[in-house]
């Protein structure tokens, strides 16, 4: 072979190697950015909390019969009564805590526990037994209050050295077997606006037990 035939060899493979195809390369794979997945925030309802009304000082509102915390309160008072469960219905009582601003007696904590706690579940017991075998089909259907007569009471009456509004005359009224009775609540007395039992039976009695006060039917 001349050397004019190997520099033609060389020049084609040299042609030949330029023109070839670059061996493929793999291109970078796109890369994407996850998308957030939205999250839920859960809030936990927490309850907030409530201070002692009677920790409170007085005020000289009027209470409405209307008020859902007093309905609300009747309503566990009538649970107590078909129920036989004073318990149920302590919330609804006068607070211990605005009884000692309220009264000018020497021990008024003994008095509002040995007294009229005491009174006012011997009470309930006593409107659960005059039920009696009806107690669990009696419906409960209102209360009455006579806004009207209620009276602001005064510093220096009653053994009192704070103010309330007290009403006489409020009444519950149930059905059982489709007669409506009734049956009264002693008084009621005010609270920062809000109406509580004070006396579910008579304010004065000559013996410790429990007295329905005036039903009627």
């Amino acid at each position: 072979m001349t050397k004019h035939t190997l520099w033609v060899a060389a020049a084609v493979c040299a042609l030949l190697a330029g023109c070839s195809s670059p061996a493929p390369t793999s291109a970078p794979a796109p890369t994407t950015t996850p998308t957030p997945v939205p999250t839920t925030t859960t809030t936990t309802a927490t309850s907030t909390p409530t201070t002692d009304p009677g920790l409170l000082p007085q005020t000289h509102a009027l209470p409405s019969p209307d008020d859902p915390m007093f309905q609300a309160g009747v309503q566990d008072l009538w649970q107590a009564i078909v129920t036989d469960n004073p318990t149920t219905a302590l919330p609804f009582f006068f607070p211990e805590t605005a009884y000692l601003q309220v009264k000018a007696i020497a021990n008024p904590s003994a008095d509002y526990q040995n007294r009229l706690i005491n009174w006012y579940r011997l009470d309930i017991d006593a409107a659960h037994a005059l039920l009696g075998a009806q107690a669990a089909s009696a419906t409960f259907v209102r209360v009455t209050v006579p806004i009207a007569q209620a009276v602001w009471i005064v510093p220096g009456v009653e053994f009192n050295k704070g103010s309330y509004y007290r009403v006489y005359g409020t009444r519950l009224y149930y059905q059982v077997g489709g007669t409506t009775k009734s049956i009264g609540v002693y008084s009621l007395i005010s609270w920062r606006g809000e109406w509580y039992v004070v006396h579910l039976g008579p304010s004065t009695r000559s013996t410790n037990r429990g007295i329905v006060y005036n039903p009627i039917g």
